[in-house]
Order: structure tokens, then sequence, then C-alpha cells
């Protein structure tokens, strides 16, 4: 037979559920709505997402270095962010005029854009024709010469990047055209995602943006790659026991410098140097088997004897110069 239950039971139940209904309601004002846009459908996961970024870590430890080598000045670079929004999004956030040039990987269908900002654009071409970054321009408008010198920079940063997705597969990244208004450089539809990398660019004191924009549409392909065996191989190169000191010693070795050789001093007046013709002798304050001063700027590094190796002319090192010892 079943229990039945008294009046007090009874109100204390009815009591229990009402303080437990009010508790799932306040529970439920607590908890964060999350906003499902379902017209962006996340192509890309977020195991693919990190992926992506620790390859272009990569690329940007590569890209730095040659910066570095280029600009003689300290170059870090760094990733803001990996988004996936609306190409429509990315077209609104451009400048106009801009520094666009769109890319593609070839035999896919997937096409990018390599935005720079102006006033990196601007600062690159400035140091790599010989100033020091920092000249002005009163016109935004990057013109045909200052693109053939960009031209330099943009084919490196398309070499970097087949490097960097070197781990994913054999991907040939090409430069298809420069572009100064994002209108004309139409990779995807307006409605379409696009991965958008951004990087942050410290050149000396300066803070530049720079932007890599993929068209989604066509990454099926790559994403098909990105398996979990391949993911555990992919590591950014600064935790590979690369510091930026090694970098910096190890462009600054490949650098080339300007020596020269003296062979001695003479004095001669206005009148002789205006009269001397081919076949006269300039008589030196050096003997032939005098050792002769090899410089660097105002500073004297070495002494040596001049001879011939293999048939072209050379000087051989002696001994080294006193450690503050300079031209006179």
């Amino acid at each position: 037979m079943a229990e039945v239950l008294s009046q007090s039971e009874i109100d204390a139940l009815l009591n229990n559920v009402k303080s437990g209904r009010e508790d799932r309601k306040d529970s439920t004002k607590d908890r964060e709505v999350v906003p499902f846009d379902f017209r962006l459908p996340n192509r890309i996961s977020k195991n693919q997402l990190r992926t992506i970024r620790n390859i272009h870590e990569n690329f940007a430890e590569n890209f730095s270095s040659f910066l570095v080598s280029k600009l003689q000045q300290i170059v870090n670079i760094g990733i803001t962010s990996v988004d996936q929004i609306y190409y429509s999004e990315y077209v609104l956030s451009v400048s106009n005029p801009a520094c666009l040039f769109t890319f593609d990987i070839r035999n896919t269908d997937i096409k990018g854009i390599l935005e720079l900002s102006p006033d990196l654009a601007f600062t690159l071409v400035d140091r790599l024709l010989g100033g020091n970054g920092e000249g002005t321009k009163s016109s935004p408008v990057v013109t045909p010469i200052e693109q053939k010198v960009l031209n330099v920079v943009v084919e490196k940063i398309m070499q970097d990047l087949r490097k960097a997705w070197h781990i994913i597969g054999e991907f040939d990244f090409g430069v298809d055209r420069f572009e100064p208004d994002i209108d004309f450089a139409q990779i995807t539809s307006q409605s379409e995602s696009v991965l958008l990398i951004s990087f942050e660019l410290m050149v000396g004191e300066k803070s530049f943006l720079m932007n890599l924009c993929f068209a989604t549409f066509a990454f099926d392909t790559i994403l098909a790659k990105l398996s979990s065996q391949k993911l555990s191989q992919i590591r950014p190169t600064k935790y590979q026991g690369t510091t930026a000191r090694e970098i910096i010693t190890g462009n600054l070795i490949k650098s080339n410098i300007q020596l020269a050789v003296e062979f001695g001093k003479s004095k001669i007046t206005i009148d002789e140097l205006k009269n001397l013709q081919k076949g006269d002798i300039i008589k030196l304050d050096q003997k032939i088997g005098d050792e002769n001063r090899i410089i660097y700027g105002d500073k004297i590094l070495f002494y040596g004897r001049s001879g011939v190796s293999n048939k072209n002319k050379a000087v051989k090192i002696t001994r080294r110069a006193l450690q503050n010892e300079r031209l006179d």
C-alpha cells in the first residue's frame, strides 16, 4: 500500500520545488550567451587556427631576419590576431589609397592579399634607398618606382611563406599584381569569410601593421593536410633555441664591409695635379717592402703587404693594428 503524506510534508515538498525553480531561474541569468552567426560558418577549427598561427610565427621570424639585414636596424615582428571575418568587414578596414599586393597559391584556387600599411611601405622604401626612414611624403599614393623597390620585400615575403608552409605541403606563393584600391583587389565575394592574419612590425621604436588575407572558400585542400600527425611537428622558430642575439650575429657575419688599403702618401701642388699625364709617377712616402695599412672608416684594422695571388692583386695580412689606432 502506498504511503500517505501528511499536509505538513506536502507543504515542505512544494516549498522545495518552488525554491529549486527559483535557483534554476537565477542560474540561467548568470550564464553567458554566446552569439552564433549561421551565415558565417567556421571553416577552420580552433586547433587549425592555432596551427596556422604557429606557421606564421615561423614566417615572422624568418622575415624579421631579412629586414634586419636589409634595413640595418632591429626589427621585431609579432602576430596580433588570427581571425575569420567577412570579406566585407575586411574591405571596410582598409585605408584608401592603400598598398596592396594580390597573390595566389599556384595550382590551387586560393587567393590572398598582402596589405602593407602606407607608413610601413614608405619607411621600407626610404630605408632601402639609403635614407633613415624619417622622411615625409606629401602624397600617400605609392608610385611605380616605389612599387619596384617594394617588390624586393614582397618577393621575399612570398619565399618565406613558401618555407613556412613547407611543413604542410609544397605550396608555391606567387605575386599577382599591385593595387592601391581595395575595390579592385577582389579575391572573393563580400558575403564570404576570409582568414585574416595581422602582424605588428617594430622597426626601431616605430610600430607598423601588416595583414595577410586569405579567401577561405578554397581552403579545404589545405585543411585536409592539417592532420594531427603534422600538428605536433609545427613549432615556432623562437621555441627552437634561436634568440634575437643569434639572428643579429648571423646577419652581421654575412654582412659586406668596405675595406681600403693605403699604399702610402704624397704631397703635390694644385699646379702639379693639373699637369699630370698618363705615365707620370707620383713618389710615395713608403718603400715597396713596407707594410700597408688596411683601413675601415677612420680606423686602422690590420697591416699587410701587397702582392699577387692566383693572378689577382691581393694584400697579405701580417699583423693586427693596436686597438685604438686611427688615421692621422
